[in-house]
Order: structure tokens, then sequence, then C-alpha cells
């Protein structure tokens, strides 16, 4: 990948996972029986006579991922954080309009300035999104990530129940296990799911910092800006939190359980114009021939408007990630009343 700086409209990842025993993703319990998240899919041929039952990880489990881990290079390089989102609170900068002074009085602005209040005051409001009820109002702030769920390809997934118990060194304790304070000896069921899993993501790196109501970026936040806060610094460390995203799957029971990653393949496809990068599900093995014709025929309209950059480890997709970083500038879009760009 070159790395020259060029400018970005947006980034999509389109991949396939093998993740061997994992329970990552848990719908809940019955007695002792934990049950693991289960969807239906139609494959990517759409001839199944039935749609599949496959485990799956949620889309909301890796959005939190990405986003606590945004939280942390925020701190490290030194962009605005709200209060709400600096102690790690999920309410992030809703935390400040009802525990801060200043917060509660920015609330009470108009959706415009709102917005571009929340946009220099906190760069995880600013790429996670989020919804302001303060005030009685519903101002919301669209995430600029979008996690799809990472889901199992049918016949090379398959989850399967274990039976644990929970070692107790005094036997006599065994006795009080009946009253509910599980102090005795328990037998319980865990699952542990292996597979191929697709996955899809999508970063809209020209929305960074852009006010989508007022149709602008707020004064303060040039590209060129060398120290501080700006749109390149906020977009680098975007990619970044994206990439530790996939080398740290967390979720549940990872104390015991944590997921082998035994492969990563798929497509990093980047957009240097005013279009979406492309994206395919990895639920269909010609995932990466349908991502070649589609940018062959966005560039035709727009010529080398798609780059594609495919990877086959988790080694070469961190090494492409960590080119595109280096060389990225968020695209600038038309800002209403302001003139060209």
């Amino acid at each position: 990948m070159t790395t020259q700086p060029r400018s970005i409209y947006s980034v999509a990842i389109s991949g396939r996972a093998i993740l061997d025993l994992h329970a990552l993703n848990n719908e809940g319990s019955e007695g002792n029986q934990l049950n693991t998240r289960q969807v239906y899919i139609v494959t990517g041929s759409g001839r199944n006579p039935e749609p599949a039952r496959v485990n799956a990880i949620s889309g909301d489990m890796l959005k939190h991922i990405q986003a606590d881990h945004f939280r942390r290079l925020a701190q490290h390089y030194g962009l605005p954080l709200s209060q709400g989102a600096q102690i790690g609170n999920a309410n992030r900068i809703n935390w400040d309009f009802d525990n801060s002074d200043e917060a509660k009085k920015a609330s009470a602005q108009k959706d415009p300035a709102l917005i571009d209040y929340i946009i220099k005051t906190c760069a995880l409001t600013d790429v996670a999104g989020i919804l302001v009820t303060a005030n009685k109002k519903s101002t919301p702030r669209k995430s600029l990530v979008e996690f799809g769920w990472t889901v199992g390809v049918p016949g090379v997934t398959k989850t399967e129940s274990y039976l644990h118990t929970k070692y107790v060194a005094d036997s006599g304790l065994e006795k009080k296990a009946s009253d509910g304070s599980n102090l005795g000896q328990n037998l319980f069921h865990r699952p542990a799911s292996s597979g191929v899993y697709a996955i899809v993501c999508h970063v809209e790196l020209a929305r960074v910092a852009y006010n989508d109501i007022a149709q602008h970026y707020p004064d303060g936040l040039a590209d060129e800006a060398e120290q501080g806060d700006s749109r390149t610094k906020r977009a680098q460390a975007l990619l970044e939190s994206v990439l530790y995203t996939f080398l740290h799957l967390d979720g549940a029971h990872r104390n015991t359980q944590a997921p082998h990653i035994a492969g990563f393949e798929g497509v990093v496809a980047v957009s240097s114009g005013i279009m979406p990068a492309p994206a395919f599900s990895g639920l269909d093995p010609e995932y990466r021939v349908q991502l070649q014709r589609i940018a062959d025929g966005l560039n035709k309209l727009h010529p080398n408007a798609i780059a594609l950059y495919p990877f086959d480890s988790l080694g070469e997709f961190t090494e492409q990630m960590g080119s595109l970083i280096a060389a990225t500038q968020p695209y600038r879009l038309p800002e209403f009343g302001k003139g060209k760009r």
C-alpha cells in the first residue's frame, strides 16, 4: 500500500476469520445451561430452501470494543473527551449534560450549535454517535463506524456444549448448594463455538468532525494543524481503534475461553472520491471476486476512486491498516455557506 497521503472518503473491511473454541456472545442461561447466540441467515448463494441457523457475535459487541479502544487512544493522543467519556461512562457526553453546569447550559442551544459543541468537546462522541435527550431534546449524532454481525458460515461453524464443575476444597459446603448461595459443588454446561466467521465493517472518514445538521466543520479542526486536535488525528485514531478491535475480540468468558484466532483473510476497500467504499459479505465464497468487479465498475465512473488491499493473515491485515493509517487524510465534504472546499 502506498504511504503517500491520500484523501479518504470511507473505508470498508470485508473478510473471513477462523475463531476456535470461543463463547464471546451469549443469550442467557436456562438452569445450568448457558446458551450462545444463534441467528438464522440465508447464505450468499441465496438458493438454500431454508435459512441456516448459525452462531454469531453481535455488532453491538464489536462497536463497544472499538469505542473503548478509541477512548484510550484519544487519551494517549490528547484528543478532547467529555467528562463522561474520560471516566468510561457509557453515556459519554450525555453524562456531562446531567452533571456539569457548563454542559447543561450548552444542551439548551439549538441543534446545529449543540452538535458543534459535541464535536469540539468529545472526539469519542463525534465518532461513536449519541442521541441527546437533555432539555427534552432528541438530537442525534450518527456513528461514523458500522459493524455487522460477525456470523458463522454454514457448514463450517459448529457449537457444542461442555460439562464443567466448580472445584470445592471443603466437600462439606456441598450441603449448602441448594440454598442459592452458590457455595457448593455446581455442575454447569458451557458452550464453545468454532468455525469460519464473516465480518463486515464500514468507516465514514469524511464525516469526522462534520456537523450533519449545519453541514460544516466546526472552527478549530483544520486538517493542517500540527499540534493538538485535528480531523486527521481523529481519523487516524479511528482507524487505529478499528484495527485493535480485530486484534483483540473482546466478549464473554475470555478468562477461560479466549478465542483461538487461527486465520483472517479479506479485503480493505478505500474510496477517495465521493462514494462509499464497497463491502461484500464473506458469507459468499466469491466475495473477493465480487468486490473486485464492484471496484472495477466504480472506477469506470470515477477513475482511481476505489482501491482494494487484500490480506491473507492477521499480520498482513495489520500491515495494510498500519500503512493506511499513516497515509490517511479524511476527505473534506462541502460546507454550507462556506464556499467551495
